[in-house]
């Protein structure tokens, strides 16, 4: 799509909506070479919200929060989708790849058998913020390729509702309109909805996918229950239920993110993820041994 604004149609009618079955604070850590972000999703969640493994949130207008950002590190076995809402980020990786982020661009790595890469930002004042997401590999994807894509702003598809809700599309699909990036074992979507107070927006999400929202602006409520800002709501998998509604009681920009689950056994050491202790052993040994890409 060489034109970013896209045509909406009507979405499905939602007959039985999912409710909140908790609220999520976060983690306030340091990552990188000392970056300070907010954990949303931590590693206790991660089965529960199959397939995603990780989010954080970060945004400063302070250099020193931000300024050493993630110098060269490994990834093997699962993707990473950087969004980036304001500010400039520069990666580079093993495998040959270079890019820059910026206001409104994602960068979507798949890691596979194993990338080194970095993450550096290109200034040296004003906002960053943004949000990286750790999205798992099926078993019989783990050790792929590694695979890269710069998303400029352009590219990634938005619309405007009637109502004045402005929905842009990172991956899946929403009221007719395909995101930037698709995959098919675990269906993701990732929208960015920025709603008008008083305004409701209803999303369909498949039955048995995992699905939260993540409330970055203002104040929503979901079946009854607010989420405020810096808030990540978990919603239910109540048997039947075909969709979220979202009500915005300010002006409110928010994370929706829904996703098939896989339901393999996870295994984590720090920035390696596979099936089993022995993948993990393997993953450590073939980075120590010059064998990533």
């Amino acid at each position: 799509m060489t034109n970013a604004v896209a045509t909406a149609i009507a979405t499905a009618v939602i007959e039985k909506t999912r409710g909140v079955e908790r609220i999520i604070n976060g983690q306030f850590v340091m990552d990188g070479a000392g970056v300070k972000i907010n954990r949303v999703l931590t590693g206790p969640l991660q089965r529960r919200l199959d397939p995603f493994l990780m989010l954080d949130a970060f945004g400063s207008d302070k250099p020193g929060d931000y300024i050493a950002g993630f110098p060269e590190h490994p990834h093997r076995g699962f993707e990473t989708i950087t969004y980036m809402l304001a500010g400039r980020m520069r990666h580079r990786d093993s495998a040959g790849n270079e890019g820059m982020i910026t206001d409104g661009g994602v960068q979507w790595m798949t890691a596979g058998r194993g990338v080194i890469h970095s993450e550096m930002p290109e200034q040296n004042e004003g906002l960053m913020e943004g949000f990286q997401l750790w999205l798992n590999l099926p078993a019989s994807d783990k050790m792929i390729a590694p695979w890269y894509r710069d998303i400029p702003l352009e590219d990634v598809p938005r619309f405007t509702l009637d109502d004045g809700v402005t929905v842009q599309v990172i991956a899946g699909s929403t009221h007719g309109v395909d995101g930037a990036v698709q995959r098919a074992h675990t269906e993701p979507l990732y929208l960015d909805l920025e709603i008008p107070a008083g305004v409701t927006f209803e999303q369909p999400i498949p039955a048995g996918h995992n699905a939260f929202v993540y409330v970055f602006r203002g104040e929503a409520v979901i079946e009854g229950k607010g989420v405020g800002q810096a808030r990540m709501a978990i919603l239910d998998n109540t048997p039947g239920a075909d969709g979220v509604r979202i009500k915005a009681i300010a002006p409110t920009r928010l994370l929706v993110l829904a996703g098939r689950p896989l339901g393999e056994p996870i295994a984590q050491y720090g920035p390696f993820v596979m099936n089993t202790q022995a993948e993990l052993q393997q993953a450590v040994e073939d980075f120590r041994a010059g064998r990533f890409a």
